[in-house]
């Protein structure tokens, strides 16, 4: 019975965790080669003990140490398993362990970053771009506040010497710091270097009044009366790829060449209604004060003769030309209602030839004017057997005040 369990204490389980154990340390490492190589060696001198051990087994009542054969042996195999064991432990600690316990205060000290960023960030001005960052990092310990200071203010103040914009990468090199710690503090404070945003701000002298009415139209529409937002896509080309494309596929997207040869341009008057989403839609060839002339008569025509009309456009020249001037004297029921100035985002058929360039025009392949527009044609009469209004959420009050708040970040920027 002794001898039964020296064989398995000594010749089965101390061979076994030896080698799980040197697979654990290969696992930690990543394996590398030297580690291989080592492992291998190892392996092959436990399972060659083991082997002698089995060979050298006599009898079923030896007990180590008095009549054995091999005790040393048996003795070195359960010594390399203890060093193994005890090597896997240290290595797992050094590898998971203390990292996982610097990630946490790493973590943590982000998470103070972050909440201390919400207000400090809120008072952020051109004139003193520091000032935010010296709230935020005045409630960090000293080292990580000089450090955090230090990248913020280089991201906003100083450009690099061969670049528009800081990169992860080339920041960490001026820094001195990892890639992730960049991150994570660009992520605290809301930096995003790499991205760029158009904007245009709208000198409008009645901008603020123009905004209250024509949101009003769109909140609390008149009674006995459509409110239609109106405006042309001009110069849509046809355009057919200098090549057939290459159809989806599984694991392959579609794909186009980047030429292609112009067959003409066309133009799309279009007439939204904010009520029902439905469309009234023509085609010309040019856009000139005429043709918005004769698309105002389109739309006399399909809206009832007892509703009045308001008429949501910009202030595009042939909206106001004394021909459409004088159209609308004599058609009373029709009601202008024009845009600020550089503010396109406020009329909701621009969303709609959003749509009708993502679903369409962008990828679409036309080698003449004419099927272009029948292509168009059939779109719009698609949306129309299925319209979608689009539903207006912000007030005038809103808009303002998010105006506002943009003024006063960039007071004294130059605008």
């Amino acid at each position: 019975m002794r001898n039964r369990w020296r064989v398995l204490a000594f010749d089965i389980l101390a061979p076994a965790a030896a080698v799980v154990a040197l697979v654990f340390i290969g696992v930690a490492l990543g394996w590398p080669l030297w580690w291989v190589s080592v492992c291998s060696v190892l392996c092959l001198l436990i399972v060659e003990g083991v082997v002698v051990n089995f060979a050298l087994a006599r009898r079923d009542s030896v007990t180590v140490g008095t009549d054995d054969d091999g005790p040393g042996l048996r003795l070195a195999v359960v010594a390399v398993a203890t060093a193994a064991l005890v090597t896997g432990v240290v290595v797992g600690y050094m590898r998971w362990t203390v990292p996982d316990r610097a990630l946490g205060n790493a973590s943590a000290e982000v998470v103070g970053i972050a909440s201390s960023i919400s207000e400090a960030s809120a008072t952020f001005a051109p004139q003193s771009p520091t000032a935010s960052v010296d709230r935020a990092t005045s409630m960090m310990s000293p080292k990580t506040a000089e450090q955090v200071e230090d990248v913020v203010v280089a991201t906003l103040e100083s450009p690099p010497a061969n670049a528009t914009h800081w990169s992860r990468t080339s920041m960490a090199e001026r820094a001195g710091l990892s890639k992730s710690t960049i991150g994570r503090i660009w992520k605290a404070f809301e930096l995003q270097p790499h991205r760029s945003e158009d904007f245009k701000l709208s000198n409008d002298p009645l901008f603020v009044e123009k905004v209250y009415d024509i949101v009003g139209l769109y909140l609390d529409p008149p009674e006995a009366a459509v409110v239609l937002c109106v405006d042309e896509k001009s110069q849509i080309q046809a355009l057919a790829r200098s090549q057939p494309a290459f159809p989806m596929m599984p694991g392959m997207p579609e794909k186009r060449t980047h030429d292609y040869v112009r067959h003409g341009t066309t133009s799309l008057f279009a007439a939204f209604d904010t009520s029902d989403g439905t469309v009234i839609t023509a085609l010309h060839r040019r856009h000139r004060a005429i043709e918005f002339r004769k698309f105002l008569a389109t739309i006399d025509a399909q809206v009832p003769d007892h509703l009045d009309i308001h008429l949501v456009c910009d202030n595009y020249g042939t909206h106001k030309a004394p021909a459409v001037q004088s159209w609308l004297a004599r058609h009373p029921r029709f009601h202008m209602h024009y845009t600020p100035t550089y503010s396109s985002w406020i009329n909701q058929v621009e969303r709609w030839f959003a749509e009708l360039t993502r679903q369409l025009i962008q990828r679409g392949d036309h080698r003449s004017v004419q099927a272009l527009e029948r292509d168009i044609r059939a779109w719009a009469a698609a949306w129309n057997d299925n319209p979608k209004p689009f539903v207006w959420t912000k007030t005038a009050e809103q808009i303002l005040q998010s105006i506002q708040r943009l003024m006063k970040r960039i007071n004294g920027a130059g605008h």
